[in-house]
């Protein structure tokens, strides 16, 4: 199981700002693939994000120039700033490292579960 801790959800009005965090255990290999996808009551899971170990990051269609993935080797953790922020923006928000193939896509397979966090929660009201 990934040892990984998100934090920063919170409730925000439309067009607010949230910055989440992950903080990776630290004796883990650090950045070799994170990412975070979200997924809300009744919804199936969403990629919104990922970064490998390249540097070459991608994103979700519905996020594209309002969130911003980002990482900090010295204190192993990866962020997610969330500008413009959307009511459909509302769900719980997973943390995922080093999951098999590495693609945006594969990251929110059923039976990945493993590579995932317990998720931290965002609501953003209109």
């Amino acid at each position: 199981q990934a040892q990984l801790l998100e934090s920063g959800g919170g409730s925000v009005q439309a067009g607010g700002s949230l910055r989440l965090s992950c903080k990776t255990a630290r004796y883990t290999p650090i950045m070799y693939c994170m990412g975070w996808f979200r997924q809300a009551p009744g919804k199936e899971r969403e990629a919104v994000a990922h970064i490998d170990s390249d540097g070459r990051i991608s994103y979700g269609d519905s996020v594209k120039g309002r969130f911003t993935i980002s990482e900090d080797s010295a204190s192993n953790t990866l962020f997610l700033q969330m500008n413009g922020l959307k009511p459909e923006d509302s769900a719980m928000y997973f943390c995922a490292k080093d999951w098999p193939m590495c693609t945006l896509a594969t990251m929110i397979r059923p039976g990945f579960s493993d590579y995932w966090g317990q998720g931290t929660e965002v609501t953003v009201s209109s």
